[in-house]
């Protein structure tokens, strides 16, 4: 008796665990709702981060910071397809700082060529 009872048990846990797995992998189940988009992608452009060297410290006398002034030349380059980058760039200082690499006006004449070159690869794409 004791082992019809051990049978019957067997094959009722059996049963249990194939029952799940034979109805998931019955007709295939699609959900009826449609997933939402993406969220819009955010207002606005980054231009700071092509300015990333400039300092962000306000000189007495000048207008606005370094950091300022290349971020407003990369929006004007951005508008401005086919404007040279050193007239985008010509509120920039072209003295030499002892300790930084190149002038302040050569590192924003090289971020609106690499803004050109990324609008570029975006318009590609």
């Amino acid at each position: 008796m004791k082992l019809q009872m051990t049978i019957a048990l067997a094959v009722a846990a059996l049963g249990l665990g194939v029952a799940p797995t034979a109805l998931a992998t019955g007709p295939n189940y699609t959900p009826e709702y449609t997933p939402t988009p993406p969220p819009p992608s955010p207002h606005g452009k980054a231009y700071g981060v092509y300015c990333r060297g400039q300092s962000k410290k306000h000189v007495q006398g000048e207008k606005g910071t370094a950091f300022s002034r290349c971020v407003k030349a990369m929006a004007q380059a951005a508008k401005h397809e086919h404007m040279a980058p050193g007239r985008a760039c010509k509120a920039e200082s072209k003295e030499h700082v002892k300790g930084q690499q190149g002038t302040s006006f050569s590192r924003c004449v090289k971020g609106v060529a690499q803004l050109r070159k990324d609008l570029q690869q975006e318009a590609q794409a």
